[in-house]
């Protein structure tokens, strides 16, 4: 009986079998092993796959951060204890205000022209039968090269450019008057048209995706109800992109501090001063190796970014509360 019990259990479970005494035996070893250390195993087999990772970002993120914390209270070179000092020059230092106060002027600019141009684009591609194509078009800006893209910059908006040729063609300059974009205070709206043109696409792809991913039946019964193509937009669709605005939010907000390749290539270190922002400032102080300068500046503006990506994180679980 034992044995007929033991050749039906071994085919459901090709590896084990249950025994009367709450045990499980495998059926190629015949090693008895308990049912509760199985369930641990299993259990704990999660921390195996997240290990490599964790280990990367604690070897590779946090413990030079932790260094550059304790960098930022010591000198450059002596290495000797200087307290806040560090803190009381970079925020004396001209050149480090200028730069935040530019940086933040350029992140609350692009922002809200980014996510707003890309879900009025994404609106209106979502209601094309074919948009693969387009999406792909979409994305191609992020695979140039930057040295393609500062190329394309200075064709058009150098002083002798085509945006200067095209206005003059039109009649509304004159050939002696042609201006220099990136030598005056159009530089910044340069930036942040170069911004926008290289993150768009990315943008209406996360739209695409948030919007498609809205049940039909919501907006279809929303249709039947008398509501608009508006209406079902603003009250059916727009609420269920919460989560997308989120990541499009901080990917956005990330992607910001990182447009200093092109406006380094184009202008070089030390540019006009309404776009010289803080990665400017960084190079040129790895330059002059003012690392304390560095450091101190390093650790500051991480706790903005942190403290910035808690209250977008607050205010999303505050709207998914209610």
């Amino acid at each position: 009986m034992q044995k007929k019990e033991r050749q039906k259990l071994s085919k459901k479970h090709r590896f084990i079998w249950q025994s009367k005494t709450g045990t499980q035996k495998c059926v190629q070893t015949g090693r008895c092993f308990r049912q509760s250390s199985c369930i641990r195993q299993s259990r704990s087999a999660w921390i195996f796959f997240l290990l490599p990772s964790v280990a990367g970002v604690l070897i590779f993120v946090l413990l030079p951060f932790l260094d550059v914390i304790r960098r930022s209270f010591l000198t450059a070179v002596t290495e000797e204890w200087t307290g806040f000092h560090n803190y009381e020059l970079i925020f004396a230092n001209q050149a480090f205000r200028l730069a935040v106060r530019n940086t933040i002027r350029f992140t609350l600019v692009c922002l809200p022209l980014l996510i707003g141009i890309g879900l009025f684009v994404s609106v209106q591609l979502s209601r094309l039968k074919n948009v693969q194509f387009i999406k792909s078009c979409f994305l191609f800006p992020m695979a140039m090269p930057a040295a393609t893209v500062v190329l394309i910059w200075k064709m058009i908006f150098s002083r002798q450019g085509f945006l200067n040729g095209g206005l003059a063609g039109l009649g509304l300059l004159s050939e002696g008057a042609f201006p220099d974009y990136m030598g005056t205070r159009a530089s910044f709206w340069v930036l942040v048209f170069s911004y926008i043109w290289k993150n768009l696409g990315y943008t209406i792809v996360l739209w695409l995706a948030g919007i498609f991913a809205v049940s039909e039946g919501l907006t279809e019964a929303a249709r039947v109800d008398g509501a608009t193509q508006r209406q079902c937009f603003w009250y059916v669709i727009f609420p269920n992109l919460r989560g997308t605005l989120y990541t499009i939010t901080v990917l956005s907000f990330l992607n910001s501090f990182k447009v200093f390749r092109e406006a380094y290539l184009v202008a070089g270190s030390y540019p006009h001063e309404s776009m010289y922002l803080l990665q400017h400032l960084f190079n040129n102080w790895f330059v002059n190796l003012e690392l304390d300068k560095m450091a101190a500046s390093a650790v500051c503006i991480g706790l903005v970014l942190f403290a910035v990506i808690l209250l977008l994180q607050k205010l999303w679980d505050s709207d998914e509360k209610g």
